[in-house]
């Protein structure tokens, strides 16, 4: 089959296509055929080496990728006969997604429901359930003000529409007029242009009740003087290269409710995937997949997000659709 093998950290130009031995579907495990594979931010970070946390950085040589979608061709062991030839979507275990086949166990391999197309489910996987998590700690109600980073990224762009959904009023803040203009369109009421330094002083006359943090830094940190007192600041990301820095103790003078994390279980992970999945199949959630590369070029893919030429989700197309 072929893969995306990286053999050491650093540039883009270290992924490489190659030909690798086919997995085979062991006890409880599915194999999917790969039709899409997601590309994070963070898988960007690990391939650099600069991984948030080094825990993440795998041994080499290893094929990244942590979403994938496709037909299931094999089953193994004790699984149900039923899921060959269904379409389903599937996190990796962290690594191995960037392939046209992968073994994944079936519990985690999760059906695309009808009226959802794959991309867009592989779209949802990650961000999806990163987005429905984030709103549920935070809450966000009828009337408040959201503050959304990075509001034209894979998990941004859901935020400004869930929280729309969620009645609030959406301030949407990201880096130039094509990513301001994709973030009005999915329903942000104020936009802001956070690569120009006075952006936070346009919002001053604004009463921000709640952040989404994808950034960090000092984007981040100017986005949480920005809130309010007793609301809730939420960090998620660090597209910035670091996670903003706030002290318990400058959150509690001002009452603010610092948010961090997620879901921590897989069963966890499977429930806010599988809502972002029925938001998406019922119309409510539309994932922006602003680009996509043939798995070949999964170089020029990762380039494109570390250069911030990219709009919502980054995909590989991996296999024509065998629908």
């Amino acid at each position: 089959m072929r893969a995306v093998l990286l053999r050491s950290f650093g540039p883009p130009s270290g992924l490489v296509a190659t030909d690798l031995a086919e997995p085979v579907a062991g006890p409880g495990q599915v194999l999917i055929d790969v039709e899409f594979a997601s590309i994070t931010f963070v898988e960007t970070q690990v391939r650099a080496g600069t991984a948030p946390n080094p825990a993440m950085l795998p041994r080499l040589p290893v094929v990244p990728g942590n979403g994938v979608g496709g037909r299931i061709a094999a089953i193994g062991a004790g699984v149900d006969p039923a899921l060959l030839g269904t379409l389903a979507v599937s996190t990796t275990g962290g690594t191995g997604g960037y392939a046209e086949l992968v073994a994944v166990d079936a519990a985690g391999a999760i059906g695309v429901p009808e009226g959802l197309d794959l991309a867009e489910a592989v779209a949802l996987l990650a961000d999806g359930r990163t987005a429905m998590s984030l709103m549920r700690l935070a809450a966000p109600k009828a009337g408040e003000t959201v503050l959304v980073e990075a509001a034209a990224g894979g998990v941004g762009s859901l935020l400004v529409q869930l929280a729309r959904t969620a009645g609030a009023r959406v301030v949407a803040a990201a880096g130039g007029p094509r990513k301001l203009a994709l973030a009005t369109e999915l329903g942000a009421h104020i936009t802001v242009d956070y690569t120009l330094n006075d952006w936070a002083d346009r919002l001053r006359s604004e009463t921000i009740d709640i952040v989404f943090d994808g950034v960090g830094g000092a984007i981040g940190r100017g986005a949480f003087d920005l809130v309010r007192a007793g609301g809730r600041f939420c960090s998620f990301g660090l597209a910035s290269g670091a996670f903003t820095q706030i002290s318990p103790a400058e959150a509690a003078e001002r009452s603010i409710t610092v948010i961090r994390g997620g879901p921590v279980n897989s069963e966890d992970m499977r429930e806010l995937t599988r809502a972002a999945l029925a938001e998406g199949a019922a119309g409510r959630l539309r994932p922006v997949i602003g680009q996509t590369f043939p798995l070949e070029q999964a170089a020029e893919a990762h380039a494109a997000i570390a250069a911030r030429a990219t709009i919502g989700k980054t995909l590989l197309t991996v296999r024509d659709a065998q629908r």
